[in-house]
């Protein structure tokens, strides 16, 4: 997706002056708030210059009184006037920030975060992502499906769930519960007394602030006095606190597009104010020749994670650690790097590329290292005018191949998965992959807090304290940027070649730390890299699908949309857009007089899923609309789009698997997503009976039964889940018939049902509040299940408690295999983040474990399959199932065979049980 950068300059710039010491220059100018800012903005695009950047702007309150001002005269009356020494860096913080090529916004009449909120959304709605970079917790009412905010000093990333953890409520809710808290920054008195716990409880009995004060007679005490006192200024504050999302903006969404850096007028600037490091960023991009910082932040010729970019320069001392790196141009120094790579114990190797399609991308170069800085690269395939001769291409890389497919030359590489698709697309099989640095930080830090990203640059920051040569410098950005064939052979073997040098130092400080603990090391060299191999095969294999299947189920779906489109017309009584969320709030909460369940942050009747779910039920228009968004959703990401996607050369559709996504350990399906086909409906399934065998074969899948429920018996011990694991018995009619008291025969579906939602919800740490929502109880009744579940399951709460305090002690849980899954909020001080952490703590083992589980059947269906030699093929991996391709002559065989072996890859304290299904189509094998 597109993503819009928008930054909170106001908010940046006091949180800079107060944090930074006071810097000044020799003429006793402040420079702290400058200093602080650009820094701050430059972490911002260093942590987000693989997300898709094609916006950005920075936006600053105007000078003067605002709209508010008018509604309230003591709106942020006791506000002290700003410091003379923050006052006198604003003019030359602004030039350097629009100097840096971001765009700069200050709008008369509005604050900072109406036109912030205005800005996202507009970009929402055109399909962009937005991240709000800022400090204001009043700008969490912004945050929704693709909005959310990050906070540059903490860390501090906040979707829709992160606001609910964080605050109590969700981000349609922030606006009431800051009216009741109040806000003294503004000078917006809330209910006297009242503060986020009181706010929180009200809201969530009464389900708005108009609720609240409806209900504002009823509630007892002196602080049902404080807040009868408040309901008159109740409304206002609501107002004042409200973010403008509605302003008539003098620019829109296109001139937010990132501009050229003035490199002269930064020279100026950093020069005036010896502001050392920027200013020889500056002058090292000037002497470069790198193309300016034009719109979209650059793709390295690798995926994210792949080895691509780093932390700019200046951040971190880089020029020092950099080695003479060697260019091999002629036959004589192939021949002695040839000599180098086949004696050496291992060999970090890393391609450049022309595309980040790892089916359609050719080698432009190769960089080699066989020792901490003794490395070199060749360019095969550049096309820059005045370069030097470069050897040949096909030639060179057939005098490498010997080396690159011997399994007893060890390599090393970051994200080698998508290098060995490079190699073979020429024909290359790359073997003897031993590291992959990728991995490395995958296994030891994923979730460790400041452990963010596992891509070269970071890693080389995080680990060597060192500040690696940016992509962009070198191919600019944008619509500007050019391919790496075209950059100066130079410039790129610098590039190149300190890619595989830092791989070789970062295995030097990576691999250690995993070697010393039994439980990383099995993960790593057991699990991780040996997957890292299936996957690459399983990409190179892809799937078959019905195009003409799919063509007409888009066909089918498109009139079945015209349909439901004539019955909303009807339900509603006349005709109107249904994607128009303003029309449809019109029909729904004006013509029809519906009840308003929530509102916008803009303070507009939602329409969102989840209103009209509830509507749903008493009425036909939202169930209508509903299936309309379904089957439109359905349509547009998998009938239409995967025919699109089918590879000419192979006739296959070809996902990615992401291994260092997940923190669980799970795998992440890309390019398409297989994993959120949905399954539960007779659309989906019939997507997924598109997915076919070829003639000759069929698809088989091998479905882990109740992993999850399986390892909480596992981990917990109880007696009771083991027994009823070991019998076989149908674990929720056994659960049910303990904690109604009944015998296993007269367990009802309602009682089962129930037993099935507490089984799996406590897994997920559900508390009694959420199970008396699903199961639509009263609370009371909820805690009652809860408790005498608990009384005859103590084994599970006994876990419970233990995995929590082991979590707070190390700041961590392990699955069965030893994978570490980090909780850096289980010490927080904020008890909403601190009990999502436990809750966390709790499923984290058995997630993580049931991804290792998959993991290692993996590993030992191919093991099986290679050694036997079979022609039956792995082609998916969706949560706990495998989906295999399998001939004819082979499919009792292997259908036989698989419950063993994935049975088998752990001894658990209960069976493992394995689901086989076979069939001509996904559908009908699942």
């Amino acid at each position: 997706m597109p993503t819009l950068l928008l930054v909170d300059g106001s908010s940046y710039l006091y949180r800079a002056f107060h944090a930074m010491p006071d810097l000044r220059t020799t003429r006793n100018e402040p420079t702290g708030a400058i200093h602080g800012v650009l820094n701050m903005l430059r972490r911002l695009e260093s942590d987000y210059q693989s997300a898709g950047v094609v916006y950005k702007g920075c936006v600053f309150d105007a000078r003067g009184k605002t709209f508010r001002d008018d509604w309230y005269p003591q709106y942020k009356a006791n506000r002290p006037s700003m410091p003379d020494d923050m006052a006198c860096q604003i003019e030359p913080l602004h030039a350097a920030i629009a100097a840096l090529g971001w765009p700069l916004l200050s709008v008369d009449g509005v604050e900072a975060d109406d036109v912030i909120g205005t800005l996202a959304r507009q970009a929402a709605a055109q399909g962009v992502d937005v991240v709000v970079s800022t400090g204001d917790k009043d700008l969490a009412q912004l945050v929704g499906p693709h909005v959310q905010l990050v906070n540059t000093m903490s860390n501090e990333v906040l979707d829709e769930a992160g606001v609910l953890a964080k605050f109590g409520v969700p981000p349609e809710r922030i606006v009431d519960y800051l009216a009741l808290v109040g806000d003294s920054v503004d000078n917006v008195p809330g209910v006297d007394k009242v503060g986020a716990k009181t706010a929180v409880k009200w809201l969530r009995a009464y389900g708005s602030l108009d609720g609240v004060i409806a209900a504002a007679a009823d509630v007892g005490g002196a602080v049902g006095d404080n807040l009868r006192r408040a309901l008159d200024f109740l409304p206002l504050a609501r107002r004042l606190l409200s973010v403008r999302c509605d302003l008539d903006l003098p620019l829109a969404l296109a001139d937010l597009a990132p501009r050229p850096r003035d490199r002269e007028r930064l020279r100026e600037l950093f020069t005036h104010y010896e502001m050392r490091s920027w200013l020889r960023e500056a002058q090292g991009e000037q002497s470069a020749g790198g193309a300016a910082a034009a719109p979209p932040p650059a793709v390295d010729a690798k995926p994210a994670g792949a080895g691509a970019g780093a932390a700019p320069p200046g951040l971190l001392p880089d020029g020092e650690h950099r080695a003479a790196y060697e260019t091999i141009l002629d036959r004589e120094s192939f021949e002695r790097w040839l000599a180098k790579i086949d004696a050496s114990p291992l060999t970090a190797v890393d391609s450049e590329t022309t595309s980040l399609d790892p089916f359609a991308a050719r080698i432009v170069g190769v960089s080699l290292a066989v020792a901490v800085g003794e490395a070199a690269y060749l360019p095969l395939a550049h096309d820059h005018p005045g370069d030097p001769a470069q050897l040949p291409c096909e030639e060179m890389l057939a005098r490498l191949k010997p080396w690159l497919e011997s399994p007893r030359h060890a390599k090393i590489g970051q994200h080698l998965k998508y290098d060995q698709h490079v190699f073979a697309n020429h024909g290359i099989a790359l073997a003897g992959v031993r590291h992959d640095t990728l991995l490395q930080s995958y296994v030891l830090e994923s979730g460790k807090d400041g452990a963010r990203g596992h891509d070269l640059g970071r890693l080389a920051t995080r680990h060597l304290g060192l500040a690696t040569i940016p992509y962009e410098a070198l191919c600019g950005k944008g619509a500007n940027q050019i391919s790496f064939a075209q950059v100066a052979i130079e410039q790129a073997a610098e590039y190149a070649a300190e890619d595989a040098d830092l791989c070789l130092r970062l295995h030097d400080k990576l691999y250690p730390q995993i070697a010393a603990d039994a439980g990383l090391k099995h993960v790593y060299q057991a699990i991780e890299m040996p997957v890292r191999e299936i996957l690459f095969r399983m990409e190179r294999t892809g799937v078959l699908i019905d195009t003409q299947q799919l063509a007409g189920q888009s066909e089918e779906i498109g009139k079945r949309l015209l349909e439901l489109e004539a019955q909303a017309y009807a339900a509603a009584g006349q005709p109107f857009n249904v994607n128009s969320p303003k029309q449809l709030a019109e029909i729904l909460f004006g013509t029809l007089a519906m009840p308003v369940r929530k509102k916008t942050p803009s303070g507009t009747p939602s329409t969102d899923e989840e209103v009209l779910s509830e509507l749903a039920l008493d009425y036909p228009l939202p169930k209508i609309l509903l299936q309309s968004r379904q089957l439109s959703k359905l349509k547009s990401t998998y009938t239409d789009k995967l025919p699109k996607m089918v590879n000419a050369q192979t006739g296959r559709v070809h996902t990615s698997y992401a291994q260092a996504v997940a923190v669980t350990g799970r795998l992440a399906s890309s390019d398409p997503n297989l994993q959120n086909i949905p399954v539960r409906t007779a659309e989906g399934r019939r997507i997924r009976a598109a997915f076919i065998a070829p003639p000759g074969s069929s698809l088989v899948s091998a479905d882990y039964s109740q992993i999850e429920l399986r390892i909480m018996a596992h981990l917990s011990e109880d007696p009771r889940l083991l027994e009823a694991f070991a019998k076989g018995d149908d674990v929720h009619r056994a659960t049910a018939a303990e904690i109604f008291g009944v015998s296993s025969g007269e367990v009802g579906p309602d009682q089962r049902r129930v037993a099935k939602v507490i089984n799996f919800g406590l897994i997920y740490g559900m508390s009694a509040f959420g199970l008396a929502r699903q199961l639509d109880l009263e609370r009371g009744a909820a805690q009652a299940y809860i408790e005498r579940y608990f009384a005859r399951y103590p084994g599970v709460a006994s876990y419970m408690a233990r995995i929590r305090e082991t979590a707070r002690t190390a700041g961590y849980v392990e699955t069965v295999f030893g994978r570490r899954l980090w909780l850096p909020e289980i010490r927080s001080s904020q008890a909403a983040r601190r009990q999502g952490a436990e809750r966390a703590a709790i499923n984290a083992p058995m997630q993580g474990s049931a991804a290792d589980l998959i993991k290692s059947a993996m590993i030992a269906v191919q093991g099986w399959l290679d050694a036997g030699r079979l022609q039956t093929r792995l082609l998916m991996q969706v949560h706990d199932e495998l989906v295999l391709e399998v001939p004819d002559d082979e499919l009792s065989r292997v259908r036989g065979e698989l419950p063993r072996l994935m049975g088998e890859v752990a001894t658990l304290r209960v069976p493992l049980l394995v689901d086989i299904g076979v069939g001509a189509n996904w559908d009908e094998a699942h």
